[in-house]
């Protein structure tokens, strides 16, 4: 990867449509631009430009928006051009294909915004961001990557590390004056130091319960005996009839998984076939799946009916999912006069939605409980960032028992320079090269 070539690729999604652009970024981007289409009136930065894009005759092949950014200030530091063609995937290849032509070269995946980490207009968090809010499926995702994007995290991060850089300078002080027997860092004033530092790391890998929840989503494995109300509790979280529902026992035969959202984050509901004992063939290896989903699910709901004697089965099964994770336990049909309320179990109607609302809240706070200081404050959501901090803290808590056992501030110092390095390569102080090519080569071409 030459980072002095200008690079050229379609920056919008392949197939029809209204409008497709195709974007260029380097320090020739100005001049290929004007070899690829003619412009109307002279460009100027930052305004759009009507031009006609040519082919390799001179002749008219489309009428295009061309938008010059001048560097540093674009998105990836450098001269970028836009140029917004109507969506034909002919006319966007044609005009790539003039870019090329000119002496442009295809981009790699990601390398737009490898090119805006290494100008230095974003750092790594927000680079990864920019990813997130692409494959974002719901608008929390959206908003959360977009506070990324703008720097929640690097923000929360910038103030531990001036921190854990201060306590390292006036060790590394303390260290100079030593023949002079000058002590400018006592164990106590070194402890208190730490205090801060390792209690907001700590809470930064906490909030990734949170993150990768927002990031992830979760599955969630309904699951109970015949005619309970699985698929119509199914159909009720969906919020449209997918489920078949009937009276006739054992009418789900197989798994029926949608995707859906409860606040923001991204479920996949999974509906089971009812358990119980048979000897049915098709029915047999329904509940074998069934009990197969709620191994693998991240959560799962165990429905009873309300207005009927609870049944052993329904104890194995509640049972059952303590064992193989987390539970939530559900009394159907409250609608009903007979309904009886169960002790420990959410009391609900998939026919009239009652207690839904209630049991969707208890579904995000059995996943992760969460406050609203850390929705707002920018949370950890890249398994990567939550390797690193967690590398952080564990060094640390080796520090601190240094300084507790009174070792010579030289073995403190190597366990705080090891706390401050996963720092500086989750924000990309330190980052090697192989290790960006992999975070961006996950990019979409074009981004």
């Amino acid at each position: 990867m030459n980072l002095r070539d200008t690079i050229a690729a379609i920056s919008t999604p392949l197939g029809r449509g209204a409008i497709g652009v195709i974007r260029l970024s380097g320090n020739q981007a100005v001049s290929l631009a004007r070899q690829i289409v003619r412009f109307r009136s002279e460009p100027q930065p930052r305004r759009a430009t009507m031009a006609d894009l040519l082919d390799a005759s001179g002749q008219v092949v489309d009428e295009v928006v061309a938008t010059w950014f001048a560097g540093p200030k674009s998105f990836t530091g450098e001269d970028v051009v836009e140029i917004s063609c109507h969506g034909s995937p002919v006319i966007l290849r044609h005009c790539l294909d003039r870019a090329v032509r000119a002496g442009a070269r295809l981009a790699d995946p990601g390398e737009f915004t490898m090119r805006a980490f290494l100008n230095r207009r974003i750092d790594l968090p927000q680079a990864e961001a920019v990813r997130d809010l692409i494959e974002s499926t719901t608008l929390h995702q959206a908003r959360v990557a977009v506070q990324q994007t703008r720097g929640a995290l690097s923000r929360r991060i910038a103030p531990i590390k001036a921190q854990l850089v201060d306590l390292i300078s006036l060790l590394e002080a303390g260290i100079d004056f030593a023949e002079d027997d000058i002590s400018v860092a006592p164990s106590s004033e070194i402890l208190r130091r730490l205090d801060p530092i390792h209690g907001a790391l700590t809470a930064l890998v906490q909030s990734f319960s949170y993150g990768r929840l927002v990031q992830d989503g979760f599955t969630l494995a309904i699951v109970g005996r015949p005619n309970v109300g699985k698929s119509s509790l199914f159909n009720r979280l969906l919020e449209q009839d997918r489920a078949i529902v009937t009276d006739i026992p054992g009418t789900t035969r197989d798994l029926v998984s949608e995707e859906t959202e409860i606040e923001g984050i991204p479920v996949r509901l999974v509906d089971t076939a009812g358990i119980r004992e048979t000897s049915e063939t098709i029915e047999r290896i329904g509940i074998e799946r069934s009990r197969q989903a709620m191994a693998e699910a991240d959560l799962t709901l165990v429905v009873v009916d309300g207005t009927a004697q609870p049944q052993e089965e329904d104890s194995e099964l509640a049972a059952l999912a303590q064992e193989t994770g987390r539970s939530i336990l559900v009394a159907n049909k409250s609608d009903a006069r007979q309904f009886v309320p169960i002790d420990g179990a959410l009391s609900v109607s998939a026919l009239t939605g009652a207690g839904v609302s209630e049991l969707r809240r208890s579904l995000l706070a059995k996943m992760a409980p969460v406050g609203e200081l850390e929705i707002e404050s920018g949370f950890v959501t890249n398994v990567r960032h939550e390797g690193f901090l967690r590398e952080a803290v564990a060094m640390i808590e080796k520090a601190r028992g240094a300084v507790e056992m009174s070792l010579a501030h030289e073995f403190v110092l190597l366990d705080l320079y090891c706390a401050l390095r996963p720092l500086d390569e989750m924000t990309g102080a330190t980052t090697a090269d192989d290790i960006l090519y992999n975070i961006f080569s996950s990019f979409c071409i074009g981004k």
